[in-house]
């Protein structure tokens, strides 16, 4: 099924390798072009070359947290749409990350197919 944004990019964000490469696996057999940053500092640096129309970013990660990564990319980046990616099932953080510009909030273990719908709804 042709997908109405091939090749859009999208940056995902996590300190676990393990599911930087299930997500790329996963969202490259979709045709997106996708790169990995394993922190968000990481993907700071990413945010101004790759340009991403998209970030798929988790929240507990050593350095820069993702909701201080959110509220930066925002700024550097504001037409980027971020959706935050995460094990945090808390209510207040995820209107935090909501009010700070977040597209979405999607908890692991993440359901591919929302994941998608999600990504397509942000690139609207």
């Amino acid at each position: 099924m042709p997908r109405a944004f091939p090749y859009s990019r999208i940056l995902v964000v996590d300190d676990e390798a393990e599911v930087c490469d299930a997500l790329k696996g996963f969202l490259e057999e979709e045709q997106f072009t996708v790169e990995v940053a394993c922190d968000g500092e990481n993907a700071l640096s990413k945010i101004d070359e790759f340009k991403p129309h998209c970030v798929l970013l988790d929240i507990r990660m050593p350095y820069l947290s993702g909701v201080e990564a959110l509220k930066m990319i925002k700024l550097r980046q504001p037409d980027t749409e971020v959706i935050m990616v995460t094990a945090v099932a808390n209510i207040k953080t995820a209107e935090d990350c909501m009010r700070s510009g977040a597209f979405g909030y999607i908890t692991k273990p993440v359901d591919l197919n929302y994941l998608l719908k999600e990504i397509l709804n942000s690139l609207q």
